[in-house]
């Protein structure tokens, strides 16, 4: 099975989204266009959160050379 990407995944639940808005699928449809909104958005936010985890600041140091540290949000 291929490795999903995040922008596939995007695209996925922009569609399903699309779809939903527009309301014209019958009910049955429309619960299975919504599992599969829920399983790409989960998809999503795992992989942003995985991204978030790896950013790194470099910063400059008195000296000139650069130190990596890891970054954090302000409201954490």
């Amino acid at each position: 099975m291929a490795v999903e990407k995040f922008e596939t995944a995007l695209k996925k639940l922009e569609e399903v989204v699309k779809k939903l808005e527009g309301g014209e699928l019958p009910l049955e449809d429309s619960l299975k266009a919504f599992e599969e909104g829920v399983k790409q958005a989960a998809f999503c936010s795992k992989k942003l959160n995985e991204a978030e985890k790896r950013v790194e600041l470099l910063l400059k140091q008195k000296d000139g050379s650069f130190a990596r540290e890891e970054f954090r949000l302000d409201d954490e």
